[in-house]
């Protein structure tokens, strides 16, 4: 039995995150692997976050005065807005845990690059790298532990990691392109990480399906749990990670008095009761709603695993995203007519052709699986 170490953030805050970690280990245990996710932090030795000031300071740089002063005043209400409503989202975060406590084997240590025990590489014979944004240097700061440098080449296999932006910060590229020579097996989430790949190394690299999409609709049901907080009729479901203009708010508001269906926000502390839903809520969330307005790339892929109705609207935020991902998304599975700007009408919300996606969804599995098999050595009837 091959010993598996996944490294991949460990964001007990944020669905995808836990999801897509869940469904690597469910993945890898079926075929046949013995399987622990190594908890990891990009902190150094001082117990101090590594701030990126390179975004930060060229931010700032591009600012006028008025939106650098907009930007202070919005930055100090989030803080007030963390401080007091501290309870609710300790709360939150604790159901994360006991759902990773249940649902995924972790490692009893945390390991950053300073305290890597002498002996990690002997405990596994092969490190999967992903799957998420664990290649973003806006959140992870160039983080070597990422790209598996402690480990013998042969053991690193990144499985459909993703950059998280549209470019490297040139401060990194030289680390980027050295580290991303030295993984055995490489593959990438979207079609703009195969080509910071192909800029940075000369290397082709195959474009994948995050490792929810390789678990079926009865497989998420069978972790799903009833979630307490949910409507009895029919209700909209939005789930934004980042800002949500007031002309879209007002456009779902309509939609949900025109339909008389309620409206359920989950990870908005203004719905309070919905906020310490924990994953597997998530789950029957999803799977239960009329139709969801979202953001999120997890929550596209949920919609399409469910075959519910769905929208997806650009991110809004300070940190710069890469729309990449959920680009290759929608048109790997030809529902382009999904973003929020292809929407003629609200009919054509609601009117969702999902006839053409298993076919495509086998397809992709059986080509992530393949990958998988070959680059940990998995002969057939092993």
């Amino acid at each position: 039995m091959k010993r598996v170490g996944i490294i991949t953030i460990n964001d007990y805050n944020n669905y995808g995150n836990r999801l897509q970690n869940y469904a690597m280990h469910e993945v890898l245990k079926s075929l046949g692997c013995e399987v622990q996710t190594i908890r990891n932090t990009p902190l150094k030795h001082n117990n101090t976050y590594r701030k990126d000031v390179y975004y930060v300071i060229n931010r700032i740089k591009e600012m006028s005065s008025t939106e650098l002063i907009e930007a202070i005043l919005k930055r100090t209400v989030y803080r007030f807005h963390v401080t007091k409503n501290k309870k609710i989202i300790n709360k939150r975060i604790e159901a994360f845990k006991k759902f990773t406590y249940k649902n995924i084997k972790e490692t009893s240590y945390l390991v950053n690059v300073d305290t890597i025990p002498f002996d990690l590489e002997k405990q596994f014979d092969y490190f999967i790298i992903g799957s998420d944004q664990v290649w973003n240097p806006v959140f992870r700061h160039g983080y070597s532990l990422d790209f598996c440098t402690f480990a013998p080449i042969y053991k690193r296999i990144a499985y459909a990691p993703s950059f998280g932006i549209s470019t490297i910060p040139d401060k990194y590229k030289e680390k980027y392109k050295n580290w991303l020579y030295e993984i055995e097996h490489l593959s990438v989430r979207e079609e703009a990480g195969a080509q910071i790949i192909k800029e940075l190394t000369g290397k082709e690299t195959p474009v994948l399906i995050d490792p929810t999409l390789i678990l079926t609709r009865e497989e998420w049901n069978s972790i799903a749990i009833k979630a307490n907080n949910k409507p009895a009729g029919n209700y909209i479901l939005t789930y934004f990670l980042g800002g949500v203009t007031k002309e879209n708010k007002n456009r779902i508001r309509y939609i949900a008095k025109n339909k008389g269906f309620e409206i359920v926000n989950l990870a908005c502390l203004k719905d309070r009761k919905r906020y310490n839903a924990d994953p597997s809520e998530f789950i029957d969330y999803v799977a239960s709603a009329s139709v969801l307005f979202t953001d999120s790339f997890h929550g596209a892929i949920y919609s399409i695993i469910f075959e519910k109705p769905f929208v997806v609207f650009d991110r809004i935020g300070k940190i710069p995203t890469m729309g990449s991902r959920i680009d290759t998304l929608l048109s790997k599975f030809k529902l382009e007519d999904r973003k929020w700007n292809n929407i003629k009408n609200t009919n054509a919300i609601f009117n969702v052709d999902f006839s053409h996606i298993p076919p495509i969804l086998d397809s992709e599995r059986k080509k992530a699986l393949n990958y998988l098999k070959n680059a940990l050595d998995i002969k057939d009837g092993d």
